[in-house]
């Protein structure tokens, strides 16, 4: 806790409860707590689904060779003089 002894903490801790009051702490806790588990819950699902949908990176699949030739354009660069 650094230099601080426990009672300073505790005098800080009275100080914040007086100003904010315990309804508006207790519903902050309650949203950072929902954040957190949003949170995780998303990195797990976002985790499943996008290696599910998204292919290896240099896996070809059949489709994509005959996608790139519609799509590529053949640009010759010229040299600035």
């Amino acid at each position: 806790m650094g230099t601080f002894s426990i009672w300073h903490w505790l005098i800080v801790l009275l100080i914040v409860i007086m100003v904010f009051g315990t309804k508006k702490l207790k519903n902050m806790g309650s949203d950072l707590g929902g954040a957190v588990k949003g949170f995780k819950d998303g990195m797990k699902e976002g985790g499943t689904k996008a290696e599910e949908a998204a292919p290896v990176a240099g896996q070809v699949t059949a489709s994509a060779p005959a996608q790139a030739e519609k799509t590529t354009i053949d640009v010759e660069a010229k040299t600035k003089s």
